[in-house]
């Protein structure tokens, strides 16, 4: 089997899940900087959307070329008013390989032709809202995540080992203006040696501004930093991504786009993305 025919039954199996009733509620598409606030109980957000970034470099792997991610999936479940289960992926990965370079796991990459398939990493984590926003004070909230080495190496894309996040988040709304701003830690586990891992410093800070009804206009920059002097390991560079857009908000969906550029080699040099958000209420918290 295939790993688009994988991921299409993936795709299939969690979206037949969902039994969808519509209500609005808060979404971040198309930032990856993760807003305090929770979804509220009992409702449950999915998120699709279609990923391209060009001249992506995998320094695992040693291939770059232009990715398709087809599509980006997450879902968050609202299980209190404070506390939402998140889970995020994709069913398949594209890369059109414009180069290959020696690398510390080159040698396990099967694609040997002018493409490399597979399905993306499990992303599985948690958001509680520590401290609601008033006139003075922003939210607060605190996200754990935990990304699945569930995606093999041999495909070139992912790096096959588990990462750990942990940040803290602040949001604070100015009259028509949102600002949101993330700062935690990752620990990422080296894929050539098993009991080494990079530790580095997590970051992110976006702006959205409504300029008419339902419409913003959002931007962030989002990455991560070496928390030493010494030379990278695999799967611990750093990274950090600019991305600008837009988004319009009509009853519970909503619908987004925006472009990106990269700021470091491991970094696409340029990409986009466009998706579509919905909330709904599910079930009852007792």
């Amino acid at each position: 089997m295939s790993a688009l025919e994988r991921g299409t039954k993936l795709l299939v199996a969690i979206v037949a899940c969902l039994a969808i009733t519509s209500i609005a509620a808060a979404q971040q598409r198309p930032l990856v900087t993760e807003d305090p606030e929770t979804i509220g109980a009992g409702r449950v957000l999915v998120e699709f959307g279609v990923d391209h970034s060009r001249d992506q470099h995998f320094p695992v792997s040693g291939l770059t070329g232009d990715l398709w991610t087809l599509p980006s999936i997450g879902f968050s479940f609202g299980i209190s008013s404070i506390a939402e289960i998140q889970i995020d992926g994709s069913p398949y990965e594209r890369l059109d390989i414009t180069r290959r370079q020696e690398a510390p796991l080159s040698d396990r990459v099967t694609a040997s032709g002018q493409y490399a398939e597979g399905v993306g990493s499990l992303v599985i984590g948690t958001k509680l809202r520590l401290v609601s926003e008033t006139d003075r004070r922003p939210g607060i909230g605190l996200r754990l995540a935990t990304k699945l080495p569930n995606s093999s190496s041999e495909s070139g894309l992912e790096p096959d080992v588990m990462n750990f996040y942990a940040s803290l988040l602040a949001g604070k709304t100015t009259k028509s203006t949102r600002y949101v701003m993330n700062l935690g830690l990752g620990i990422f586990g080296d894929p050539t040696v098993g009991d080494r891992q990079s530790d580095l410093l997590t970051y992110g800070l976006s702006i959205a501004q409504a300029v008419g009804r339902g419409v913003e206009l959002v931007a962030e920059a989002n990455g991560r930093l070496r928390l030493n002097a010494d030379d990278p390991d695999p799967n611990g560079e750093n990274r950090l991504v600019f991305r600008a857009g837009a988004r319009y908000t009509f009853g519970p969906g909503r619908i987004d786009a925006a472009a990106l550029i990269g700021a470091t080699n491991a970094d696409p040099s340029i990409g986009f993305t466009i998706g579509y958000t919905h909330v709904f209420n599910s079930f009852t918290v007792p």
